[in-house]
This record gives C-alpha cells, sequence and structure tokens, in this order.
C-alpha cells in the first residue's frame, strides 16, 4: 500500500502551490530549481531566492518580443535578474499593463549559456494554473533536500512532461434532467479530469441517435457574454442561437468547455480586455500577456463526445481548428454548421481579428 501522491496528484499540487505563491522543486538529469510564479511572488520570498543564488527570469517567446528581450532558447527568454531591481520590475516585466506608460523596461541580459527545460516546464505550470507566464527560478545543488526541507513540491521533467503533454482523462460525475427555454427536454452532465482542473459540462437535448451525426456544438465558457451580455464578442448570442437550433431540429449536444479567455482564464482575459482598450486587437494582447493566440484545447470536446457514444458530428461552429482537432482525435466531422449572430458595433474588430488572424469563417 502507497499512500504517496502519483505523478497528476503531485501536479494539481503544484498548481495550487504556484498559485497560492509557493515556491515549487523541479529536477533533471542532475540540475535542479526552485521556481516561483512572478504574479504571487512576494518580496519575503524574493529575498529568500537571493540568498539560494542569483535568480533567472523566465519569459515566453511573445513577452520577449514585446520586451525587445533576446529570446536564445527560440520559445522563451531567460534573463538574469540584477542584484538592484526589486518585486516592482518583475512584475512590470511579467504583466503588460503599463507597457505604453513605461515602454523601456531594460536593459535586458538574456542568458543563452546552459539549458532551458527547467524554465521551460515552469512556464507550462504558470500556464496551467491560469496565471502570467512569468516565473523566477534560482538554480540548487540538492532539489530533493531543498523540497523535503523546506516541506515543498518536488517534480522531475521526467514525469511531468508527458503529463503536461497528455489530455487528462474524463469522467462522468453526475447527470440531471434539466428543463430550458431552447428544450424542455434538456439534461446536463458534468465530466470531471483526473488532474484535478476544471469540470466541464455536457448539455443534451433530446434523445440524440448515437448512430448518426449529432448536432454539436463546442463552447468555450465566456463569463462575460454568456452571463453579463458583453458586447465585446458573440459568445452569448451564438450559445443561445446553438441551444435554440437544438432544440428546433429536436435534439442536439453542447459542451460546455471550462476554457474561458480562448483557455488563458478569466483574470488574464481581462487583461488582455484592459490591453485592447490601450489599442491591441484580442491576438495582440494575448501575445503582449505572454500567451499563444489560442491556449484551448478541443480533444476535451472529442473525449467527451466519444465517452457519450457519438462518433460523427455535425459541428456548430465558424472555427476551422476545432474541425481539425475533432478529426485529428477520430470523430467525423459530416457537415459544418455555421453560426453567424451577435455582430455589435463593439465588437465588429473582434470578429475581424477572427477572420484575418485567426481563420473564422464569418
Amino acid at each position: 500500500m502507497s499512500l504517496a501522491p502519483t505523478t497528476v496528484e503531485k501536479l494539481a499540487r503544484a498548481r495550487g502551490d504556484l498559485r497560492m505563491g509557493v515556491p515549487v522543486v523541479l529536477a533533471d538529469d542532475g540540475r535542479a530549481a526552485l521556481v516561483v510564479a512572478v504574479e504571487e511572488l512576494s518580496a519575503a520570498r524574493l529575498a529568500d531566492f537571493r540568498g539560494l543564488g542569483r535568480p533567472e527570469l523566465a519569459l515566453t517567446l511573445h513577452r520577449a518580443e514585446t520586451l525587445k528581450a533576446r529570446a536564445y532558447d527560440g520559445d522563451l527568454a531567460r534573463i538574469a535578474v540584477p542584484a538592484d531591481v526589486g518585486l516592482a520590475w518583475l512584475r512590470a516585466l511579467a504583466d503588460p499593463a503599463d507597457d505604453l506608460r513605461v515602454p523601456m523596461k531594460g536593459p535586458l541580459n538574456a542568458l543563452r549559456e546552459g539549458g532551458a527545460d527547467l524554465h521551460r516546464a515552469g512556464l507550462a505550470l504558470a500556464k496551467a494554473a491560469r496565471l502570467l507566464p512569468a516565473v523566477l527560478l534560482v538554480h540548487v545543488p540538492d532539489g530533493l533536500v531543498l523540497a523535503a526541507r523546506e516541506g515543498l513540491t518536488f517534480l522531475t521533467l521526467a514525469e511531468i512532461v508527458p503529463e503536461l503533454m497528455r489530455l487528462s482523462p474524463l469522467h462522468p460525475v453526475s447527470s440531471a434532467r434539466v428543463p430550458m427555454v431552447a428544450s424542455q427536454a434538456g439534461r446536463v452532465q458534468v465530466f470531471r479530469p483526473e488532474d484535478g482542473g476544471e469540470e466541464h459540462y455536457a448539455v443534451e437535448i433530446g434523445r440524440p441517435d448515437r448512430s448518426a451525426p449529432v448536432l454539436a456544438r463546442l463552447h468555450s465558457a465566456c463569463f462575460t457574454g454568456d452571463v453579463l451580455g458583453s458586447l465585446k464578442c458573440d459568445c452569448g448570442p451564438q450559445l443561445k442561437a446553438a441551444l435554440a437550433q437544438m432544440g428546433a431540429e429536436g435534439s442536439g449536444v453542447l459542451l460546455y468547455l471550462n476554457q474561458e479567455g480562448r483557455g488563458i482564464g478569466l483574470a488574464n482575459k481581462m487583461r488582455a480586455y484592459s490591453l485592447q482598450d490601450q489599442g491591441f486587437d484580442t491576438v495582440e494582447a494575448n501575445h503582449r500577456l505572454g500567451f499563444e493566440d489560442d491556449e484551448r484545447d478541443f480533444r476535451i470536446g472529442a473525449d467527451i463526445l466519444r465517452r457519450m457514444g457519438f462518433h460523427s458530428v455535425r459541428l456548430m461552429t465558424n472555427n476551422p481548428r476545432k474541425i481539425a482537432m475533432m478529426t485529428g482525435c477520430g470523430l467525423a466531422v459530416t457537415e459544418r454548421v455555421p453560426l453567424h449572430v451577435g455582430l455589435t458595433a463593439q465588437n465588429e474588430a473582434y470578429l475581424a481579428t477572427k477572420v484575418a488572424k485567426s481563420g473564422h469563417l464569418l
């Protein structure tokens, strides 16, 4: 019998640690580093890091390009942290909120010697924790001893990298009948991933035939659009239109995936909104924050549909990437059903960016 946490459980713990501002220890091939997310870093912990060695700041390529920092490692930049800077300097590099007011952050000394695997894993963990992708590292001689002494989570890259790439298996938790405006014959089923991440919901309308292509919609959660009726996006109208069409046809499945803000989380989405108010479009705002254009994983939707017994779909989408992801996961997309709703004066530029930079079919 073993009560020790598995790799998946330790990863969940590490995400929680980073969100609380607690460092984790990452190790690989005899090297180890103490890692903490800049967003939740305290002045006291910064001082502790300096007591262990020379801290390094890891930023994604997109954020490094914004700051005009050299990304010698291709997908990220490692920045030497000067001894005379404090927490405000680190946060200014991590968060673009003040970029226009204070555009010159440097000079930035980008490192090119040594490996970047520990930095890369730290950035992946910060993203998984829905934090800004900026982490502070300090190399330590014996990570396992340090972790045991300080009660910190210890992870090796050999164990976590495959898990970070893998889609966590999803399992049905509960379901119930939910009559709704779109259809009296509604049912909601909750799916929970094994890795402790966000739950996702399947809204089933009627009794869809498992042997025929099901009318399906993969809808990413949008608190501002779905709940508040925001005019900055077309998410709320798309949600209502999809459910209405399923109701009219008598059957369908809407998957409500908790991937807010194209997978960056609500807090970062609000940061992106603030950048949009400064004149940047959706993609530019994500890049300035250090994220990709779209961080969502639509394999989640394919997995849920398969678990529900579906093998082919009529997919309600304007996004070709969803179709490619479905077919790549073994689900046949027999038809793309367009959703051309929700155009407003406030989201006209947003929708144009979807077309020009994300390939949406509008």
